[in-house]
This record gives structure tokens, sequence and C-alpha cells, in this order.
């Protein structure tokens, strides 16, 4: 049957919906495009962290900090593994540099922990940033279809009591229109369902990663040479000046 002459079809759900029915599918149209945007950029950055913690092994297999760093490739801004040496380098520098301050007053071990974790937690809140779209798509889209498949059969069986005729033809077009709006609520859902788990899991993973590599980390600056902090430092400020 050809689709645009279809009585039961999409086309005839939107011709005779009204406006609370329209309404319930721009919104479901709109919560679809938010979510698919959201899988699409954060399924890209997902890929980027994973490519990251497979090179973050290549850093100790390095002579030198500077070298490792080379090695992890990346910027500072999107990398969290060449973020996590450089905060390191960083608050090393500043514990030696402000012992007469309060936070002079902690060991080494204790600043470095601080600092490290919490570029660990800044980096976790970046790669859940647009999770919670998904989530709310996932939870709310059915509700919504169902919301709008209800408005839908009302309608038509107010207008089969008006009629007085509730013959299987003057049934059959209106509540399937109106279970059309379901079908459009678990299609929406589905996708942010499964598009949130996906990410939540690779994300977890890029974490414990993280977390396994601030620990090793934490332990080279505390027993490492200072020439090597001090060169990481250098590189650091070299990077800032270029």
């Amino acid at each position: 049957m050809d689709t645009l002459a279809n009585p039961y079809g999409i086309e005839a759900l939107w011709a005779q919906g009204d406006l609370v029915i329209k309404s319930v599918a721009i919104m479901l149209f709109i919560m679809s495009i938010a979510s698919w945007y959201v899988i699409a950029t954060r399924g890209i950055q997902a890929m980027r962290l994973r490519r990251a913690a497979r090179r973050a092994q290549l850093f100790w297999h390095a002579q030198s900090i500077e070298e490792g760093l080379n090695l992890i490739g990346g910027e500072t801004a999107t990398n969290p593994f060449r973020r996590l040496v450089d905060e390191g380098g960083r608050a090393c520098d500043h514990h030696a540099a402000h012992r007469e301050e309060l936070h002079g007053q902690l060991s080494l071990a204790d600043w470095l922990t601080a600092c490290l974790r919490t570029a660990i937690d800044e980096s976790a809140e970046r790669m859940q940033s647009g999770l919670s779209v998904l989530a709310s798509v996932g939870s709310v889209a059915p509700f919504v279809g169902l919301f709008g498949t209800v408005w839908g059969i009302y309608h038509a069986l107010v207008g089969i009591g008006v009629s007085g005729n509730a013959g299987i033809d003057k049934v059959a077009g209106p509540v399937g229109e109106a279970l059309i709006m379901t079908a459009f609520g678990l299609a929406v859902a589905i996708p942010a369902v499964l598009g949130y788990n996906a990410l939540v899991r690779t994300n977890k993973g890029v974490l414990g990663q993280l977390n396994r590599f601030a620990h090793h980390l934490h332990a080279f600056l505390v027993t490492g040479a200072p020439v090597k902090v001090a060169k990481l430092h250098v590189a650091n400020k070299t990077r800032e000046a270029s």
C-alpha cells in the first residue's frame, strides 16, 4: 500500500492530530535529535579516550618525562593522562616554592594526592557531561509516547461515541494512529538507553586506567629524582609559552 495513501499511517496521524498530539510528536523528535547528538559526540570522545589510555602505557617505557609526554601525545585539555602528568609536575613545583603557606605544611605525598585526585574528578566530570541527557530521554520518552497514545485513544473514543458507530473500520484507524505514539516513544528511548550504557561502561574503564596511572605517577613523583620533576616543570613552561 502506498504510504502517502495509507489512512492509518504517520501522515494521517499528523493530519488528524490535534495540538497535543503534534506537540508530543515534536517533543519526541527533539529528544531524538538531542540523544543522537550526545551519542555521536560522546562516542567520538570515548574512542579518543580509549586510544589515549593505550598510549598512556607507553609513558613508563620512556627515558624521561618529556619523552613520555611525547609518547602520550594529545593536548592537556583533551587528554586526561597528559593532564595528570602536567598537574603532578605543577603540584611538585608549587609545593617546593610555597612551603610557608598552609598547604606547604602538608607532605609532598599528601599534596600530590589531593592535586591528582582533583584532576581525576575534573576529567570524570568532562567524560560524564551529556550522559544526563541520555538518561533523561531514556526514562521519559516512553511515557511521553504513552501520553500521546492515551490522548489519541481518548479522542478516538469520543469520536466513536459522537458518531454512534463502533465498527472496526471506525476503530482501527484512530486507535492505530494513537498507538504510533507509543512506537515513537520506544524508538527514541531505546537508542538513548543503549548509548548511555555503552558510554558509562567505556568511561568506567577509562577512569579505572586513569586511577592506576595516577597511582603509579604519584609513586614516581614522590620517590623519583628531583631533577626529573624539574625537567617536567621546564617542559610545562615551554608548552605554555608556545
